[in-house]
């Protein structure tokens, strides 16, 4: 399996956080929302096969690798979920047990440049959700997770500006 495509060397740690119902409504909808990791994780994975089996082995590598640090970010917004009073169960706000998470959210792009650009849009939306996280935040060691994760995100960012790039030239050659 692929390295995940992190910037991390290791990510900040939830010991020590207590519950928080404030930062708890705030970092919630990065876990299991339309727009969360989760979400991400299935997204980039349908991208993968897809890129996998029309041969471009690098690029489906390469989302691999998004893929797998998105699972990271799931476990960290999971456990941080966990000490901050809740339960990570996957719906948009944690610990209410409604509007849960559907797959629908995935979006299921057939044409691969289709699928890069897709990605593209959800990278930046999640770059402007964990950017807003920031200023809503009062705790600095959520401060620190979250700005982990939005490092990551810029880094997928521009991983997939450049895949994109170079599958256009690929596909004009």
């Amino acid at each position: 399996m692929p390295k995940p495509l992190t910037l991390q060397a290791e990510f900040p740690t939830t010991e020590g956080l207590c519950p928080d119902a404030y930062s708890l409504a705030v970092i919630s909808p990065a876990y299991a929302s339309s727009t969360g990791e989760l979400n991400a994780i299935l997204q980039y994975f349908y991208h993968f096969f897809n890129f996998d089996k029309q041969g471009y082995k690098q690029y489906a590598s390469d989302l691999e690798s998004i893929a797998i640090a998105e699972m990271l970010h799931l476990e960290l917004l999971g456990k941080t979920i966990i000490a901050l009073g809740a339960q990570p169960i996957y719906c948009q706000n944690p610990p209410t047990a409604f509007n849960f998470y559907s797959a629908k959210y995935v979006t299921y792009s057939r044409n691969l440049v289709n699928m890069l650009e897709d990605d593209i849009m959800g990278e930046r939306r999640a770059i402007a959700q964990y950017t807003k996280m920031l200023c809503r935040l009062k705790n600095q060691q959520l401060k620190d997770i979250i700005s982990c994760i939005l490092e990551d995100e810029k880094l997928h960012y521009e991983k997939l500006k450049e895949i994109l790039a170079s599958l256009k030239c690929d596909l004009h050659a």
